[in-house]
């Protein structure tokens, strides 16, 4: 088994573009279909008269596949190869994103969703591991940040797009479809580039979520944050007497924090070797942040800067998690723990809402701001106790 390692005097230092290119240029354009597609589904369903609770029970979907998807796709790109793989998944994708607007019948929406997001999960671990294996260490924060930025801004251009197409006829769904099946061709090109694995990992899917725990339990919150404050934060800030357009422009401005953060916090994982104090005071930050959001309801200024700076701290848990993850295994290793970080993201996706959501049942509307500032908190907590309990072994 690849062991954890923090880089040697043999790592190529150069990047080399053109592989990078064509991983992060095909997952940003799925970044744009998925970004698109949410809402667009969302919409059509509500037209339809379908209940909330049935659409977000078909939502939920997404990390239900995700979750079955993660465990299978290192053994797929092992028998099969990253870059066919990653083709297979496009096609997939895409069959199943124009599908959507020939089914007529609700329970179809089920299985395609399930499709729809099993494979980009598939293109979501196999970019990140080909990003990460082509990166060489002392840069390799700073391509996961360059990586983090334009999948935020592919994401950003999803839902533009949605405003500008609407949802009426089967033309939005041809933009999503033909937005994934662009993602092939910087594939095929470079298909000959992608990273091989050789062997299989050797330890059991489930035991990679504990391998580099520092990682995979900072993308768990930054899911359970992300899905959560995302969904629930307009119900908070309505409930504290915004506006649904102010509420639309602090979701914003957070949007704007995770896209300009991403680069200079990869950067600085670079000039640091250990990457769990930077993770450490990040969840510190996002604490801190989510304690003040209750205090700052009175001034809306005060609470879009609060906004924009604890974006980023969110998001940051994502890029840096990921950096540490390939700072500490390589081959086959990181392909399966690739797939176990996504694995715990979209855990986090689904426990997040839930939590958030009791919490304001519970509690009342500051019940939001405590509910992620606990997920912060015990992430702070656990990785604190794990950096003096390491340090007192060394």
């Amino acid at each position: 088994m690849s062991q954890p390692r923090t880089g040697t005097p043999g790592d190529v230092e150069e990047i080399h573009w053109p592989s990078l290119v064509a991983a992060i240029s095909s997952i940003s354009a799925v970044g744009i279909a998925i970004g698109l597609g949410l809402p667009l589904l969302s919409i059509i369903l509500e037209k339809r008269g379908i209940s909330s609770t049935l659409i977000g029970l078909n939502t939920a979907m997404a990390g239900v596949a995700a979750m079955a998807a993660a465990p299978i796709t290192t053994k797929l790109a092992h028998r099969y190869g990253v870059a066919p793989t990653m083709i297979w998944a496009v096609l997939i994708s895409a069959l199943s994103a124009l599908g959507f607007y020939y089914a007529q019948d609700f329970w179809m929406w089920f299985p395609l969703r399930f499709a729809f997001h099993g494979a980009t999960t598939t293109l979501f671990i196999l970019s990140e591991f080909w990003i990460n294996a082509a990166s060489p260490p002392s840069k390799r924060g700073f391509v996961l940040g360059i990586y983090a930025t334009v999948l935020s801004l592919g994401f950003a251009a999803g839902p533009l797009l949605f405003s500008i197409l609407g949802s009426d006829g089967i033309f939005p769904f041809l933009i999503g479809a033909g937005a994934i099946l662009l993602a092939a061709i910087p594939i095929f090109i470079a298909r000959d580039e992608s990273p091989v694995l050789e062997e299989k990992p050797e330890l059991h899917f489930m035991r990679y979520v504990f391998l580099v725990p520092t990682a995979t339990a900072a993308v768990f919150i930054f899911g359970a944050v992300e899905a959560g404050g995302l969904s629930l934060f307009p119900i908070f800030a309505v409930r504290a007497h915004f506006t649904e357009s102010q509420a639309a422009l602090l979701l914003t401005m957070m949007g704007v924090g995770n896209v300009i953060f991403q680069i200079p916090l990869g950067l600085l994982s670079d000039r640091i070797a250990d990457k769990r104090p930077l993770l450490a005071g990040m969840a510190l930050m996002g604490f801190i942040g989510s304690m003040m959001l209750p205090l700052l309801l009175n001034n809306w200024l005060l609470m879009a800067g609060l906004l924009l700076f604890w974006g980023g701290c969110v998001s940051g848990l994502y890029t840096v998690g990921l950096s540490h993850l390939g700072s500490r295994l390589t081959g086959s290793d990181l392909a399966a723990a690739n797939a176990a970080f996504v694995f715990c993201y979209a855990m986090g996706t689904v426990a997040g809402p839930q939590a958030i959501g009791a919490a304001i049942d519970v509690a009342g509307n500051n019940g939001f701001a405590w509910a992620i500032a606990a997920f912060f908190g015990l992430y702070a907590l656990l990785s604190g106790i794990r950096l003096m309990f390491i340090r007192k072994r060394a």
